[in-house]
């Protein structure tokens, strides 16, 4: 029973050091504490679409999801990094909630941070994500969570590349991959243009 916890805590506190390393942690939160607003710096001329929220119970997500998308999308979990399926992923088409299926990013903003976590420089279009302020492990950032399901799928980080200088660090078991051929009917459905 001690060594469980002595192992448990020895584990956390490694994570908490990849984690710092691996830059998927810091501040990135203003110092006025508010958020920025990343849809308008990146999408200047766009207006956000409009999505329905939805509201399910928690059974309904225990029995929809599978253990390892449940406890990242409804209970704000992470992955271990260089785990997740889309990583080191490159195929060209469209990553959508694995909670609700709206349209999330395109692999057209995929890029390798070297992290371990799928990073995408932007949002497939604004309004699709809710930024939130994240004050857990005793750090300031912005989580970015699904806008219809409410959804975790990761954070997102002022670290990245052009055009935007944002990386969005995001779970591979929050998304689920639709491929290019199939993309458009997903986009016209969510009324993204």
């Amino acid at each position: 029973m001690l060594s469980d916890m002595i192992y448990r805590n020895t584990y956390s506190i490694l994570i908490l050091i990849f984690l710092l390393h691996t830059g998927c942690i810091g501040q990135t939160v203003s110092e006025n504490n508010s958020i920025p607003d990343y849809d308008r710096q990146i999408f200047q001329d766009l207006e956000p679409i409009e999505v329905e929220a939805m509201e399910k119970s928690d059974s309904y997500w225990r029995e929809k999801l599978d253990e390892k998308a449940y406890y990242i999308l409804r209970q704000e979990g992470t992955e271990r990094a260089f785990t997740g399926k889309y990583d080191g992923f490159y195929e060209k088409g469209v990553f959508c909630c694995a909670g609700c299926g709206l349209p999330l990013y395109s692999s057209e903003h995929k890029f390798d941070s070297g992290t371990g976590w799928p990073s995408f420089y932007q949002p497939i279009y604004p309004g699709v994500i809710k930024y939130v302020e994240d004050r857990s492990f005793g750090m300031v950032r912005v989580e970015v969570v699904c806008k219809r399901c409410d959804g975790h799928q990761g954070h997102v980080f002022e670290d990245g590349p052009n055009p935007t200088g944002l990386r969005y660090c995001i779970n591979s078991a929050a998304m689920k991959f639709v491929p290019e051929e199939k993309s458009a009917r997903v986009l016209e459905e969510a009324g993204i243009p």
